[in-house]
């Protein structure tokens, strides 16, 4: 298959669903030198951290060739851009605003507006100011104060260009592989700090949140979670329990927060040194209503019980691989909207993340990745089918813009539907971005 198709009747055909590309801000950016430190430029220099040993110092040298890169979006057909911003960017040492690092934005924004983009504005994609990792990062209830701090300049400071914001990106990301099991930064291993941090994240949400409806009143507020859905490796009841408490650990201990303003039964099975510690107050602040919440979908995930009360996670054996080494499977997103709308009175979704890692080569000027179309072919067909079975999603975005730095992976993955040449920074359109393309412009 080399292009995208969808019933006429599907709404992703209709103008009115909003059709995106996303990038995030260390992955791209570069400008290592007119920010301060991030705990990313830290957790590169540790020794292994990074498979093949590179950093975001340069990444995509967005910093600048971002007008380039607008033309690009723009000659895609899309109607939104989902980026980040940079905390350490835009915020001082001393708590001000970097007069330099947001004109950078604000020139952004001002281009987006002209090419008639809208813009779809993460605060936080994981790229924690350094000097706040080393007073204890999401450990420190406090960085969830000075997060609403930045929140507060940085939103007064673009005005009404923002269509829409997201206060974090995957906080599942940030506080189970960052504190928890430490594959990312900060490189922490530990339970209770995992849960702890989660809980500053969430806790930093909805701190967010009340200065969005204060400062933002004309623009969507919400919040992005990656979640898969839970599958059991077995019939076997041990197998059975032990994918619903992989589900609410994992996954719910976010979204059931966020929506009802609980954690999980589960949080009752953790020691006491790894509840989260919960102030008076929090979980109302948390639970504030959302414009819309934003799902980042790749894979499913199927788990066995590990004969101690826990689980363990399996890639069931002869299926479909992304480069990733995740299981290609739409089945899930459908699954996982269609259970999301069962569980719990939602606000409008938006797809804000989905896209595969493919091993992608460069012949002739070309990137044939016929992989990566059928992947998104498939999961278009799955966002649709949610939608035919009542859940209201209102957006997909593709990721990723381009190749970028994919974190403790480096650069030996390829997310993007447009080629980057590492070494030379040529930007090549992939047959999925043209793909893409084409399908978004056929919409009425």
């Amino acid at each position: 298959m080399n292009k995208l198709t969808l019933p006429p009747s599907s709404r992703l055909r209709s103008k009115e669903f909003t059709f995106g590309v996303a990038t995030s801000s260390y992955q791209i950016e570069g400008g290592i030198d007119s920010r301060l430190p991030c705990n990313w430029d830290t957790f590169c220099e540790q020794p292994n951290a990074i498979v093949d040993n590179t950093n975001g110092a340069i990444a995509c040298d967005h910093i600048n060739r971002w007008q380039d890169d607008i033309e690009l979006i723009a000659n895609l057909g899309v109607d939104a851009y989902r980026f980040s911003i940079a905390w350490g960017r835009v915020i001082n040492l001393d708590g001000s605003l970097n007069k330099e690092g947001v004109t950078f934005y604000k020139n952004i924004l001002a281009k987006l507006r002209e090419k008639n983009l809208k813009a779809y504005i993460t605060l936080y994609h994981w790229d924690l100011p350094q000097h706040l990792e080393d007073a204890g990062g999401w450990l420190n209830r406090e960085t969830a104060y000075k997060f609403r701090d930045y929140v507060n300049l940085i939103t007064q400071a673009l005005d009404d260009d923002v269509f829409c914001y997201a206060t974090l990106n995957e906080p599942f990301c940030s506080a189970y592989l960052g504190y928890e099991i430490g594959v990312h930064a900060p490189g922490i291993k530990d339970l209770a700090s995992g849960r702890k941090a989660a809980h500053h994240l969430l806790l930093a949400h909805g701190l967010a949140m009340q200065v969005l409806r204060k400062n933002c009143p004309n623009s969507l507020s919400g919040i992005v979670l990656n979640m898969s859905p839970c599958y059991a490796g077995s019939k076997a009841q041990a197998d059975i329990d032990a994918a619903k408490r992989a589900d609410d650990l994992l996954f719910q201990w976010y979204a059931q927060p966020l929506l009802t303003g609980c954690y999980p039964d589960a949080i009752n099975s953790l020691p006491d040194n790894a509840k989260p510690p919960i102030c008076e107050g929090d979980m109302a602040l948390i639970s504030q209503p959302l414009d819309y919440l934003g799902l980042n979908y790749y894979t499913r995930a199927v788990f066995f019980a590990d004969g101690n009360g826990g689980f363990t996670e399996q890639v069931p054996e002869g299926v479909e691989l992304t480069d990733m080494g995740w299981e290609v499977y739409p089945q899930g997103l459908t699954d996982l909207l269609v259970d999301l709308n069962q569980r719990y009175t939602l606000p409008p979704l938006l797809i804000t993340e989905n896209g595969a890692a493919i091993v992608d080569e460069l012949v002739n000027g070309e990137v044939n990745d016929i992989a990566r179309i059928n992947y998104f072919q498939t999961h278009l067909q799955a966002v649709h089918n949610a939608i035919e079975q009542g859940v209201d999603v209102r957006g997909y975005f593709a990721w990723s813009l381009m190749d970028n730095f994919e974190w403790a992976l480096g650069y030996s993955k390829r997310f993007g539907i447009t080629y980057v040449d590492y070494q030379t920074q040529k930007r090549t359109l992939k047959a999925s971005g043209h793909a893409f393309a084409e399908f978004v412009s056929s919409r009425s």
